[in-house]
């Protein structure tokens, strides 16, 4: 079964900044990402079927005190040919919020969970889908953006099946 482990961030589509970004894309091939804006700490392209990660991630995740994450940069990453990711994140991630990733995306490892890929702190507003694009020309229209620092208490964790319109399998409330 192919799963994730997301963190939410409550940011919003109508956002000053995100209208900004929109704007200056306008008349490019992008899909937007519409609400469930979140962090994926863990995707998994595998998952043992018979063995339960949440008691695992019980123990990782209660008693976690919520991060507060200062969102402050805009960039673009290539993902496969003619696609990129425009994103949300951050110049300085906590570092006991990397520690808690390092040890979830251990703990899934150990139970013998294969994952995607390495994890890459970002926060996915669209994808764009347009040949005359690339990640320098993004990069260079993103800039222009006047993005607000954006500090965050992040929250709520939701571990869900990636397919099945992201069916809920459990859910986290972090303290803050």
């Amino acid at each position: 079964m192919t799963t994730y482990l997301e963190l939410k961030v409550p940011i919003s589509f109508e956002d000053s900044w995100f209208r900004e970004l929109r704007g200056l894309l306008h008349g490019v091939n992008i899909r937007w990402q519409r609400g469930f804006y979140h962090i994926t700490i863990a995707f998994l392209d595998f998952a043992p079927d018979n063995v339960d990660l949440r008691p695992g991630l019980n123990e990782l995740l209660n008693n976690t005190v919520a991060p507060a994450i200062t969102f402050d940069m805009l960039d673009a990453f290539a993902s496969g040919r003619y696609r990129q990711v425009i994103h949300l994140t951050t110049t300085d991630a906590p570092e006991d919020f990397m520690a808690l990733v390092k040890d979830i995306r251990q703990f899934f490892k150990a139970m013998g969970c294969k994952t995607q890929s390495d994890f890459k702190f970002h926060v996915t507003l669209g994808r764009v889908q347009d040949p005359r694009m690339n990640v320098n020309k993004l990069q260079d229209i993103i800039s222009q953006v006047d993005l607000p620092d954006i500090t965050l208490d992040l929250t709520d964790v939701d571990y869900r099946i990636f397919k099945d319109y992201g069916k809920p399998l459990a859910h986290w409330k972090l303290d803050n």
